[in-house]
């Protein structure tokens, strides 16, 4: 049985302003793009998210639901500077870590001597180092499993720490809603909820084979999901999948030949990445990603052996008429890397 804590920061670069200049922590405050721009929100702290301000919302949503916001452009060294100081702390706790991203981290502890070898004090420790030498706070989940640590880190949230032990792990994923599963976003669970689908619970009741019948892959791991069981190992070392590039247009464009002019643009820059990984005969996949006027958002992929220019097109081709009709706000291109299997990758969107 493993013992598995999922460390995630509590609004990470929103804190380092606050911590940094505490005349802010009373306002409402966001990092990200500027309105002009067609800009996103990265984080935001608390206050803001009194007025419905989230993460990856437009800009100018955000500044429509509080109209007062901060806003900030961001200290992207200053985060990634901080990030080195918490992948230090984690160290003393676990040499087996997969950081997610600059402020959240899986880490197992299962064989750890510290703290007695008890999972729920390294994670109290964790918390009392972050704090104490960063000045910011972090929310911890302990569980038996990654997918369970993730969850049990977000349910006390901000600067809480739940643990989920696994006698009580089957009531617990019983009335797990389907949205909260890492990889189940909101059209995912919309076409979940139309065959009755909104509850772990929900998904033992139902026939495997019709969930995989009509979910594919989505389907086989909520198979898993659902009984509380996920069997993906800590990666102290991620294998990078794919590389990729797009931009949020400043007008939302209304023709497939703006598109394609835009997707040119990006396909130097995408070159360029790729090379620094692997030579482009050994590229197992291509795709085109959409975001449309409406924040929805289409990919289509090609499994392919190489690089195929000529492909590029159609991908654009069969991504537009997705849209029907709709205006594109993102245009974005990626490929996938060799040597990681498909199966190791499911694709847990329902997207369009």
């Amino acid at each position: 049985m493993r013992k598995i804590i999922h460390v995630d920061m509590d609004c990470f670069f929103a804190a380092v302003e606050m911590r940094d200049n505490p005349a802010l922590r009373e306002v409402p405050l966001a990092i990200g793009g500027s309105r002009e721009r067609r800009g996103v929100i990265s984080t935001c702290n608390y206050v803001a998210r009194r007025f419905g301000v989230r993460s990856a919302m437009a800009t100018a949503t955000a500044l429509r639901l509080c109209p007062h916001l901060t806003l900030l452009p961001g200290r992207m060294a200053l985060y990634q500077q901080v990030s080195a100081q918490l992948r230090e702390i984690l160290e003393r706790y676990s040499d087996c870590i997969e950081p997610l991203s600059l402020d959240e981290a899986y880490l197992d502890v299962s064989d750890v001597p510290w703290c007695q070898g008890s999972a729920t004090r390294i994670a109290e420790a964790i918390r009392a180092d972050i704090h104490r030498e960063l000045g910011l706070t972090a929310s911890a989940g302990v569980a038996p499993n990654k997918f369970l640590a993730k969850i049990a880190s977000d349910l006390n949230k901000p600067d809480g720490l739940f643990v989920l032990p696994p006698e009580r792990v089957a009531a617990f994923v019983a009335t797990l809603p389907l949205r909260k599963i890492p990889g189940i976003g909101e059209k995912s669970a919309e076409r979940l909820a139309a065959v009755g689908l909104q509850t772990c619970a929900d998904v033992q009741a139902f026939s495997p084979y019709e969930l995989v019948r009509q979910f594919g892959k989505t389907g086989q791991m909520l198979l898993q999901r659902s009984q509380g069981l996920d069997d993906r190992p800590v990666e102290s070392s991620r294998i990078r999948k794919s590389v990729g590039v797009e931009t949020t247009l400043a007008v939302d464009l209304q023709q497939l030949p703006q598109a394609a002019s835009v997707m040119q643009q990006l396909l130097p820059d995408l070159l360029r990445r790729v090379q620094r990984h692997c030579p482009l005969a050994s590229l197992v996949r291509q795709g085109v990603k959409l975001k449309f006027a409406d924040f929805q958002q289409t990919t289509v992929e090609r499994s392919v052996s190489g690089w195929h220019p000529e492909l590029w097109p159609r991908l654009l081709q069969e991504a537009w008429l997705r849209g029907e009709g709709r205006a594109v706000r993102l245009v974005g291109i990626s490929v996938g890397l060799p040597g990681v299997s498909d199966e190791a990758n499911p694709q847990l969107s329902l997207n369009l």
